[in-house]
């Protein structure tokens, strides 16, 4: 087995390398990408019935970086993010490889270009992962213990502060949030396969509301109404964070109850994996 792990180390360890070096050269595929910051200017009305699939329907407006010009582009087909809350004057970010503008992509968050480090570190953990498998396997099992709970544990370790401020700042955003009355304007039906030969069918309303400063948003509604194949027409209360109406909800209750219990479960999970890490280098004592 140590011979398949030393070829296995070698190889993703090269092509770590590559990915390390070519976004230390500014050569991958995230850097080097066309960006721009775009506008919707329309919402194309939802059509009752259809799929869900494209998000909300939208033309985006942006300046060319290259040019100067005003480019306009709609985001049907596979286009990146899917647009799942619009309204007229939202930003959007855009992004398209060198030389190709009509392969552009839809980003719902705006920001610096990612390092394209993604590919990298997983061939780093992969070679992690081979370590203490045949550590495991060869030395004794309480390494996979160790090995991978030790890890996720020192992960958890660092996500907890993190996720305690996240916690803090979604709370301040719900009691913040203001409500205004909404409507489902549409109820999207979308039937495909799953694993077991039968079908699978999902349901999503849309629902249309105004804010208090007169935007009005469009949005997919996952979650909140009560009978949602049924909601065509219905009126209904949304709750949304003033500044940014693509954070809403129609449960306010529910969604605090769920952001008092995320931090407990964090901190439980962490303590389960800290458990078995020690449990696992006990035994190797």
């Amino acid at each position: 087995m140590g011979g398949y792990l030393v070829g296995w180390c070698a190889v993703l360890g090269v092509a770590a390398l590559a990915g390390y070096g070519r976004s230390l050269a500014g050569l991958t595929r995230a850097q080097r990408a066309v960006r721009a910051t775009g506008r919707i200017v329309r919402v194309r009305e939802p059509r009752h019935g259809g799929s869900r699939r494209g998000g909300v329907s939208v033309v985006v407006a942006y300046t060319d970086p290259a040019t100067g010009g005003e480019v306009v582009v709609t985001n049907e087909g596979e286009r990146g993010d899917v647009i799942t809350a619009a309204w007229p004057g939202r930003e959007i970010g855009v992004s398209h490889p060198p030389g190709r503008p009509h392969a552009y992509r839809f980003t719902t968050a705006p920001g610096e270009p990612g390092r394209g480090l993604g590919w990298p570190n997983f061939a780093v953990f992969l070679i992690y992962a081979g370590v203490v498998v045949y550590l495991a396997v060869e030395r004794a099992w309480p390494w996979a213990l160790v090995g991978f709970c030790g890890l996720w544990a020192l992960f958890g370790l660092a996500y907890v502060p993190g996720s305690v401020r996240a916690s803090r700042r979604r709370a301040a955003r719900l009691a913040a949030m203001e409500t205004v009355p909404g409507k489902v304007v549409a109820v999207l039906k979308d039937v495909s396969d799953d694993s077991e030969g039968g079908t699978m069918t999902t349901i999503t309303p849309v629902v249309s509301f105004t804010t208090a400063d007169g935007t009005t948003v469009t949005a997919h509604c996952e979650s909140g109404i009560p009978r949602p194949k049924d909601a065509y027409g219905r009126d209904v209360l949304v709750h949304y964070t003033p500044g940014d109406p693509a954070d809403f909800t129609l449960d306010l209750a529910g969604e605090r109850r769920a952001e008092r219990r995320e931090v407990p479960f964090v901190l439980l999970a962490l303590a389960v994996l800290v458990g078995a890490a020690v449990t696992g280098a006990v035994l190797l004592v």
